[in-house]
């Protein structure tokens, strides 16, 4: 039996357990594939190397469990998460991260993801833990929980995170106000309300102090 009382053998019907892994750096991925076949439960079915790619194999090969990488191109981990929860129910979550920043954690819990690991796991650990996933537990960190919990929330609205997150590249007003559907003039007001409630010199300084604490 493994350690966290989970599945440590295929199920009553002899079917492996089917994985998607999704992340952009290949050798990681690669090496989580080799891994992860070596176990006669697990069955890895797709891979993916971006947010709207893993989304396309999740919808071609119908994993149990998607192991999704934090930061992908197109699209990161906890909004492919998001769209797999209303597309694909059946299709339990969990991420990996490099960057297990608390307002990640809780973007992903809200999204539905029932793990939520550091990339430093062990291929051992990781494959227990998507046998408890796929049988219907959960797994999070306990650092990455503490570090949370010790956080608070995001002082940020949906609305002020939204256009923070596209000031990101340091897009001129009225670029921001046409992307987000919105006037220059509010624009301006929720990057000045943002900047004021972190309590940052500028927007730039702003969506620096967002990141490092997980909130975009």
């Amino acid at each position: 039996m493994n350690p966290l009382g989970a599945l440590d053998a295929p199920d009553a019907q002899g079917t492996p357990v089917r994985v998607l892994l999704a992340d952009d750096e290949h050798l990681i991925r690669g090496a989580l594939a080799a891994l992860l076949s070596l176990e006669d439960d697990l069955r890895v079915v797709a891979e993916a190397a971006s947010g709207p790619e893993a989304l396309a194999m999740a919808r071609a090969h119908r994993p149990d469990v998607a192991v999704l990488d934090l930061e992908m191109p197109g699209a990161d981990g906890v909004r492919v998460a998001t769209s797999l929860k209303a597309e694909l129910p059946g299709c339990r979550t969990m991420i990996v991260t490099g960057h297990g920043r608390p307002g990640h954690l809780k973007r992903a819990l809200a999204a539905g993801v029932r793990g939520f690991v550091p990339k430093t796991v062990s291929a051992q650990r990781l494959a227990e833990i998507i046998r408890t996933i796929h049988a219907g537990g959960r797994y999070v960190d306990p650092e990455l929980a503490a570090d949370a919990i010790s956080a608070g929330d995001s002082p940020l609205t949906a609305r002020e995170a939204e256009v923070l997150e596209l000031a990101a590249d340091g897009a001129p007003v009225a670029e921001i106000a046409e992307r987000a559907a919105l006037s220059p003039g509010t624009v301006r007001n929720y990057l000045s309300s943002a900047a004021s409630k972190l309590s940052a010199e500028n927007r730039h300084a702003a969506v620096r102090l967002a990141r490092e604490r997980g909130w975009l």
